[in-house]
């Protein structure tokens, strides 16, 4: 399994699917990212399973939210 994984998201703010990438070297992670077409700012909260690494969770949601 590669560590650096992409994923489509839907934006928040705007429904457009936006491609975000994820780092799971580092385990769990939280981290802000614009929209590539309405430039708002989503936070991407990125889960792992301890034991494989694979991604178990990946949420989209509003940064002031």
């Amino acid at each position: 399994m590669e560590l650096v994984q992409s994923y489509l998201l839907d934006c928040p703010w705007c429904g457009a699917q936006t491609e975000v990438t994820a780092d799971f070297s580092a385990g769990n992670q939280t981290f802000v990212q614009d929209c590539v077409v309405c430039c708002s700012p989503i936070l991407v909260r990125a889960t792992c399973s301890p034991l494989s690494g694979e991604m178990t969770e990946l949420v989209a949601v509003r940064e002031n939210d």
